[in-house]
């Protein structure tokens, strides 16, 4: 910008400078010329200022900032990396919404109710964490038939004959993490819920 500042200061001098100069002096054109020179260095000098604007706005959005407190993991970035908009890097782990998702057969679904307190065992713990249920799946895919282009099912002609319960998932929230349990998420756990029917 600052080049620009200075290459449209020279071409307005030499403008004002040939303009002030007779037709005796000077030809028509020269003097002309000097004048869509200056126009050029302006427009030039603007351009560069919005260049400068951009790399400042480009500048202030390179700070990433997470929307919520957690731990980052699968981090694939190093020092003079360049990232495009939208390319994820980094995944952000919130550590305040962890919680369990069971797959309980139907037949045991009738018991299980939403505020259901349950019990989770994790397998790097010794001791179980406590929790709740906290919803209960309202459908799962079937694996026997197909949507078509209208959403429509398309049964397959050959069909699983022995049938068993199918699996639904139940998300149980932990009520409190103990200090010293270390939660990924993707980590293997069992449950045990207590019905708590009237």
């Amino acid at each position: 910008v600052q080049t620009r500042q200075q290459q449209l200061s020279l071409r307005e001098h030499e403008a004002s400078r040939r303009a002030a100069l007779g037709p005796q002096a000077i030809s028509a054109e020269l003097r002309e010329n000097a004048q869509i020179n200056a126009g050029i260095a302006r427009g030039e000098l603007r351009e560069a200022q919005a260049e400068a604007k951009v790399a400042e706005l480009n500048l202030a959005r390179s700070q990433v900032l997470a929307p919520r407190s957690g731990h980052i993991t699968n981090l694939r970035l190093a020092e003079g990396n360049y990232v495009n908009a939208g390319q994820p890097v980094m995944a952000l782990i919130d550590d305040s919404t962890f919680y369990v998702q069971a797959y309980f057969e139907e037949t045991k679904l009738p018991r299980i109710r939403v505020g259901d307190p349950v019990k989770v065992w994790l397998m790097s713990t010794d001791h179980a964490l406590q929790g709740h249920v906290e919803s209960i799946s309202r459908g799962i895919t079937d694996r026997n038939t197909n949507p078509d282009a209208q959403l429509l099912a398309e049964v397959e002609p050959t069909f699983n004959w022995v049938r068993l319960a199918q699996r639904i998932p139940v998300r149980i929230k932990l009520d409190k993490v103990p200090e010293g349990v270390n939660l990924s998420a993707g980590m293997t756990a069992s449950v045990q819920v207590r019905e708590d029917l009237p």
